[in-house]
């Protein structure tokens, strides 16, 4: 079964899958329909364990969904805003009243950092120049030391499965 970007009402998939004694649901999209699902299949009664992507984990979930957060699962990268050598990046974050643990927000911070450092090691901003620079060396982030195979592929970029609590706290499932 799918679902719309933006649907609203998810009632008629919650019955299906309620029918069909589903214990696990997996949702490949992002936190307003996932809020909307699992708050409508609480309601419903639907007794399912809830997963999804990073775009899922953020605290908007909680805020959407209330107490049916309670126990999804979601696949993020390592908690990078924990990290003790990126208290300064997470304070300036702060200062700006900006979220530092959004779903996107430190690896995008990263793959910024990346391009300016390969264009900085390539000397000049010439795509194919840069992708070179970029495959020859690993640079540190907020996420990690990264780095790109010969195809230009990231190398050695982890995700964990968190559980998510109902006050938006996560903790790693081991």
């Amino acid at each position: 079964e799918g679902l719309n970007a933006g649907d609203k009402d998810f009632n008629a998939l919650i019955s299906k899958l309620k029918k069909a004694g589903v214990q696990f649901v997996y949702f490949g999209g992002y936190h307003p329909e996932m809020g909307l699902l699992l708050r409508q299949a609480k309601q419903a009664g639907l007794d399912a364990r809830f997963m999804g992507p990073e775009g899922v984990g953020n605290s908007e979930i909680t805020a959407i969904a209330g107490d049916a957060s309670e126990g999804m699962l979601a696949t993020l990268p390592r908690a990078f805003e924990q990290d003790p050598k990126n208290k300064a990046l997470i304070d300036a974050f702060k200062a700006k009243n900006q979220d530092p643990s959004g779903i996107f927000v430190l690896p995008a911070y990263s793959a910024v950092t990346v391009i300016a450092k390969g264009i900085e090691k390539a000397g000049e901003a010439d795509p194919e120049k840069v992708a070179e620079a970029l495959r020859a060396n690993t640079f540190e982030t907020p996420t990690g030391n990264l780095g790109f195979d010969e195809k230009g592929d990231l190398k050695n970029f982890d995700f964990t499965v968190y559980e998510w609590h109902k006050d938006a706290t996560r903790t790693e499932v081991k």
